[in-house]
């Protein structure tokens, strides 16, 4: 799994042609009909922009399916383009050389026999579309399951499914979304996904309510630097990498809609694949298709320049193509002008390693710092702002706004401070600062001169410089 590494989600079908995230499985069959469908030009796309396989969702919430599936007609084969997708998708990965994984949700909200009181019903429903989809498409190198959340752990028999998959696909990875939860946690309430990525560290009591599984999911969230990876499981140690999962788009959404999305910034798709790759987990970016069929060409522009950025625009480049290790910044000691509240909010929190946890400020002005080792010089800082989210009318879409918009990055050295950057620009979803020569600081201050709100900072990370 990790060999390779960089992965495409590709989200499509029933959503995608009624501007929703999630709909309830109500629309008829032939609503889904996109009208210029070329599975290739994804999975092209895939292959030139550096991913090693597409992820594929062949049924998600809604219960429609990709392909022609024996066992309902709620899928391609009643709609408005018959073609099916899985076959396309798996064909064209063969073609160009990427591997092929499918997502599918437990969760089905158009089959009547997930609402009967006898589950077991369901559960064979499950059984024979995954039989189809790992034997009637050709090798499946991962199986992502979600929805789970919606009944008990127990109901999907977890065991039973992991050893369906094994038998039909011995080298398939599996993973349940938001399985891991905090071990102090209240089992009487539907808690699975209590556990973030800042709590999966080594540090707190964890436990999978999905188990067997081969890797952790939790979208779309990113693992701290000091991700945990060995959990011991009925007495076990198991090697569980965690798979991150975010979208291209700037805003919080899975499957496209009728008006052109704006990109991420490429500063922060950069940060987050290098976090990625060099914390030996892995990276899958959603690149949701159009009512056409078709990959936009913004979306296109934005992977191709992510690769050109990354350095893996060769087939055969390495995914690594320099090291990238923990910033020096991590877990040194911080202090603030301000604290929201210095248990939940404290300095160090911007330092921890992780993107969840925060300093917050009481002030709208004020300052965060940190003490470096002043032996090292450093060339790149990173930086993630807390930012409010409007939400959308889908009531799922979010869109981030920052708060800071005027600073300077000053260094303290010999008795003096001095300032190395100056910006009077909202920060962006990852501010990224590289400098052309090397840096060095014994303290490194964020002087936040102006901002909107009481400004937050999840991760202020300081980078070393290496010589080339």
């Amino acid at each position: 799994m990790r060999e390779r590494g960089y992965g495409m989600f590709v989200h499509f079908g029933m959503n995608t042609f009624i501007e929703m995230e999630w709909s309830e499985g109500k629309e008829p069959a032939t609503t889904y009909n996109p009208t210029e469908l070329d599975c290739e030009q994804w999975v092209r796309t895939a292959r030139d922009a550096g991913f090693r396989y597409v992820l594929l969702v062949t049924k998600h919430h809604d219960g429609f399916c990709l392909w022609d599936s024996r066992v309902t007609d709620y899928d391609v084969a009643s709609s408005g383009n018959t073609t099916d997708v899985v076959k396309a998708v798996s064909d064209a990965c063969r073609k160009y050389g990427l591997e092929f994984g499918v997502y599918y949700s437990l969760w089905d909200r158009h089959e009547p026999s997930y609402k009967a009181a006898d589950f077991s019903g369901y559960r064979q429903f499950m059984d024979e579309q995954l039989t189809e989809l790992l034997t009637n498409y050709g090798t499946v190198c991962e199986i992502w399951f979600d929805g789970g959340w919606d009944r008990k752990a127990e109901d999907w028999d977890i065991p039973h499914i992991y050893e369906l998959v094994k038998r039909l696909q011995p080298d398939c990875a599996m993973g349940v979304n938001n399985s891991a939860y905090l071990a102090e946690s209240n089992l009487s309430e539907n808690i699975y996904g209590s556990a973030g990525p800042d709590e999966m560290t080594g540090k707190h009591a964890v436990k999978f309510g999905y188990f067997p599984m081969d890797f952790r999911l939790k979208d779309p969230y990113i693992a701290n630097w000091n991700d945990n990876k060995i959990y011991n499981i009925d007495g076990e140690d198991h090697y569980l990498p965690f798979e991150h999962t975010i979208c291209l788009s700037k805003k919080w959404n899975w499957f496209q809609k009728q008006d052109v999305m704006e990109t991420r910034d490429i500063d922060e798709l950069e940060e987050l694949f290098y976090r990625a790759m060099a914390n030996n987990n892995t990276l899958v970016i959603n690149v949701p298709p159009d009512r056409r069929g078709l990959f936009r060409q913004n979306e296109i522009n934005a992977l191709m320049e992510l690769r050109d950025r990354v350095g893996i625009n060769q087939p055969n480049k390495k995914l690594m193509h320099k090291m990238v290790e923990k910033p020096i910044s991590l877990g040194c000691r911080a202090k603030a002008s301000s604290e929201w509240d210095a248990n939940e909010y404290g300095a160090d929190r911007a330092f921890d390693g992780g993107l969840y946890h925060r300093w917050a400020s009481k002030e709208k002005t004020g300052w965060l710092e940190v003490e470096l080792d002043r032996e090292k010089t450093f060339e790149r800082i990173s930086i993630f702002e807390y930012m409010d989210e409007a939400l959308a009318s889908d009531g799922f879409t979010r869109k981030r706004v920052n708060r800071i918009e005027e600073y300077t990055i000053d260094a303290y050295n010999n008795g003096k401070w001095e300032t190395i950057y100056y910006s009077t620009e909202p920060m962006g979803d990852c501010k990224v600062i590289n400098f052309a020569t090397p840096q060095k600081a014994e303290k490194l201050r964020l002087n936040i001169r102006g901002a909107k709100e009481a400004p937050s900072i999840y991760e202020f990370s300081v980078y070393e410089h290496k010589a080339k």
